[in-house]
C-alpha cells in the first residue's frame, strides 16, 4: 500500500487532481524572488480558508431561538436550514475535480470564497421588501445555500493543495488545516451568542463571520490570479470503487458519523438551551466539545495505523459518540460539560478514523482519491438526513428524547460498519 499521509497526521490528503492529464502542477506564486515568504503567505492563506468552512453550521446553532422568535421562521424552514448545506456538501462534491481541471483549484477556491462570504453577507438580509411578508426566510435560505456550496468545493480541493505545494510539510500542514476547521466551527459556536449579547440583534451574531471570508478572499486573490489555465484530461484507468463491497462499508460508515457529525452543530447548542443552560454557556460547551474534537483527531489516527485493523478502534469511538450524543440529551444536567466532552473526543476520533480509512483501505493514490469522492458524495448526502430527522423527530414530538434514542441507533449502525471497515481488507 502507498500511504502519502504522514503517520499521526490528522485527517487525509487526498488530491482531488490526482487523475488529471497532465498532472496539476504546483501553485505559482507572485513573489518566487523569496520561495519561503511565499510558501509560508500562501500556506496561511490555506489554513485561512479551512478557518471559515465550519462556522455557518455553528453559528446558525448558536442563536437559533433568537432567529427563529423575531424572524418568524416556521418549524419546516428551521429543518431545512438545518439540512441543506450539508446535503449541498454532497452534491457538490463531484463538481470540484471538474472544475479544477477545466480552471484551475486556485481559481476555484478563489471563485467558492467569493460565493461563501456573499452567501455569509445575503444570510441574514431582510428582503421583505423584494418578497413581502416573507422577511428573513428568502435571504436565510439562498445565503445558507451559496454557503453549502462553497464549503462543498473547498472540502474537495483543500487537501490536493496542501498535499501538491507542501509535499515536505505534511504533517505540519495537515495538522494545521484540519486544526482550522475544527477550530472553525468552535469559534461559531463560542463568539456567535457574545455576539449577539453585545449588540442585542441575531443579524448582526450572523453577519460578524462575513468579516473573516472576506479577508481571506482578499488575501487568496493575487495567488489565483497569477495561475495560468492548464487544460487538463482524466485518466480512465483505476479501481471501480462503486462495485467494491469494502469500499461500500467504509462509505456506511463515513456517513454514519456525518449524521452524527452535522447533528452536533446544528442541534447541540438548542439541546442544551432547551434542557435550561443559557446562551452563552451552551455556546462555551459545545465550543469546548469541538475543542475536543481536535484532540481526538490529533491522536486517533496514529493509535489506528498502529494495528494491522482497526476494528477495534472504530467500535470504540463510533459507541462513545452515540453514547455522548444520547447524554446530552438524558443524562443529569449537572454532569452536561462530562457528557459533551465525551461526545466532542469520540467524533473527533470517529471522523478521523473514518477519514483514516480512505488510505489504510486502498492500495495506491488514484483508487484513494476515488474513494474519497464516494464517500463525500454519498457520506454527506445520507449524513444530512441526521439534521433532517432530528428536526422532524422535535417538530413531531416537542422534545429531543427521540433524537436521544436516534443517535443511539445511529451510534450502533457506526459500530457495526465500523467494524466491518476495519477489516485488514482492500478496496
Amino acid at each position: 500500500m502507498r500511504n502519502d499521509q504522514t503517520p499521526g497526521t490528522p485527517g487525509v490528503l487526498v488530491d482531488a487532481e490526482i487523475d488529471d492529464l497532465p498532472g496539476a502542477a504546483p501553485t505559482t506564486l507572485p513573489w518566487s524572488g523569496n520561495n519561503k515568504a511565499a510558501l509560508a503567505y500562501l500556506g496561511a492563506c490555506l489554513v485561512l480558508i479551512g478557518l471559515n468552512l465550519r462556522t455557518v453550521f455553528s453559528s446558525f446553532a448558536a442563536v437559533l431561538p433568537e432567529l427563529v422568535s423575531d424572524a418568524g421562521l416556521p418549524s419546516w424552514a428551521v429543518v431545512v436550514l438545518t439540512t441543506v448545506p450539508v446535503t449541498l456538501l454532497g452534491g457538490f462534491a463531484p463538481l470540484a475535480p471538474v472544475l479544477a481541471r477545466r480552471f484551475g483549484a486556485e481559481k476555484v477556491l478563489l471563485g467558492a470564497m467569493a460565493v461563501l462570504t456573499a452567501g455569509l453577507i445575503l444570510r441574514p438580509a431582510d428582503l421583505g421588501g423584494v418578497f413581502p411578508g416573507m422577511g428573513h426566510l428568502p435571504a436565510l435560505l439562498a445565503g445558507t445555500a451559496a454557503c453549502g456550496a462553497a464549503i462543498a468545493l473547498c472540502n474537495v480541493l483543500l487537501p490536493g493543495l496542501v498535499k501538491r505545494d507542501f509535499p515536505h510539510r505534511l504533517g505540519l500542514m495537515g495538522g494545521l488545516y484540519t486544526t482550522a476547521i475544527c477550530a472553525s466551527a468552535a469559534l461559531g459556536a463560542g463568539f456567535t451568542y457574545p455576539v449577539f449579547l453585545s449588540t442585542g440583534e441575531w443579524t448582526s451574531a450572523l453577519w460578524v463571520w462575513a468579516v473573516p471570508a472576506a479577508v481571506v478572499l482578499f488575501l487568496f486573490l493575487p495567488v489565483a490570479l497569477n495561475q495560468r489555465p492548464v487544460r487538463h484530461q482524466t485518466a480512465k484507468d483505476g479501481v471501480n470503487v462503486w462495485r467494491s463491497p469494502v469500499a461500500w462499508q467504509v462509505t456506511v460508515f463515513m456517513a454514519l458519523q456525518a449524521m452524527m457529525s452535522f447533528s452536533v452543530f446544528a442541534w447541540l447548542a438548542p439541546i442544551l438551551r432547551e434542557r435550561g443552560e443559557d446562551g452563552a454557556t451552551a455556546g462555551l460547551m459545545v465550543s469546548v466539545s469541538i475543542v475536543l474534537q481536535m484532540l481526538g483527531s490529533l491522536f486517533a489516527p496514529a493509535l489506528a495505523t498502529r494495528f494491522r485493523d482497526q476494528r477495534a478502534i472504530n467500535t470504540i469511538v463510533a459507541l462513545m459518540t452515540g453514547g455522548g450524543f444520547a447524554l446530552s440529551i438524558f443524562g443529569p444536567l449537572e454532569l452536561g460539560w462530562v457528557w459533551t466532552g465525551l461526545l466532542g473526543l469520540g467524533q473527533g476520533s470517529l471522523t478521523a478514523v473514518a477519514l483514516t480509512m480512505i488510505m489504510v483501505r486502498t492500495r495506491d493514490g488514484h483508487t484513494a482519491a476515488h474513494l474519497s469522492g464516494m464517500m463525500q458524495g454519498v457520506g454527506y448526502g445520507l449524513g444530512s438526513t441526521g439534521t433532517l430527522m432530528v428536526g422532524q423527530l422535535h417538530q413531531a414530538t416537542g422534545s429531543f428524547a427521540a433524537a436521544g434514542v436516534l443517535f443511539l441507533v445511529v451510534g450502533s449502525l457506526a459500530a457495526v460498519f465500523g467494524y466491518q471497515s476495519g477489516r485488514n481488507r482492500y478496496v
